[in-house]
């Protein structure tokens, strides 16, 4: 079982996530590829400029475990990518979206993490691990469905979570002790996102920052 963190990280983790863009891989329905977008909802929001998110680096992982990286190319509202392969492969990327500061509130330095499975969700294979900063995983069966979230290989508990069912309604839920969300009994296509701020101070790209804002979304199908 992983370690739980500690109770002081645990009080900034424990944010109201709010209606917002997020970055979203969303595989093709073919399972051949992946659309890679800056919406609400997990199809393309073309009121958005899809450059926001230009600076995404996406890797693919097959398989058989192995790792490489991905090219895309511009969509209307979307960034293209083709996932080669076959059984149960995971798309995810790094988005560094830089400083920002909203008001008068600290400058804080924003990333996204954005990841897909296609294929068996719940398979091993579909569990990046600790080399990523906030991951999202997919646990029980189908009819029972539940997500994990996890903070370099370690879980998060009373975390809020943000859930797309795959009617399209969205569900706001908090994951327990173990990191476990409840479950859901819907079949289909699932979005979830999740987030972590920390302070931690530091300089990017010449703007500092007072903390750290680590949002991890992960689109999946569940089994109909």
């Amino acid at each position: 079982m992983y370690r739980m963190l500690s109770a002081a990280v645990l009080a900034l983790l424990t944010v109201s996530l709010a209606e917002g863009h997020f970055a979203f891989i969303v595989p093709t329905e073919k399972g051949d590829g992946a659309q890679v977008i800056f919406s609400d909802e997990l199809k393309p929001d073309t009121n958005v400029n899809i450059e926001k998110i230009a600076s995404t680096k996406l890797t693919l992982r097959d398989s058989a475990g192995k790792e490489s990286p991905l090219e895309w190319k511009k969509g209307e509202g979307f960034y293209a990518v083709t996932v080669p392969g076959g059984g149960t492969r995971v798309v995810y990327g790094v988005t560094d979206y830089g400083v920002l500061q909203k008001g008068e509130g600290k400058p804080f330095k924003l990333t996204y993490l954005p990841k897909a499975v296609l294929g068996a969700a719940t398979a091993k294979e579909a569990t990046v691990g600790e080399k990523l900063e906030l991951e999202v995983l997919v646990a029980g069966a189908p009819g029972k469905t539940k997500f994990q979230v996890l903070a370099a290989g370690k879980p998060i508990p009373e975390l809020e979570v943000s859930v797309m069912l795959p009617d399209g309604a969205k569900k706001a839920v908090k994951t327990d002790k173990e990191g476990f969300t409840p479950e859901f009994d819907a079949r289909g296509r699932y979005g979830v996102v999740a987030k972590k701020i920390e302070a931690k101070t530091g300089e990017h790209a010449g703007k500092k920052f007072d903390e750290t804002r680590v949002y991890a979304t992960l689109v999946c199908d569940v089994e109909k």
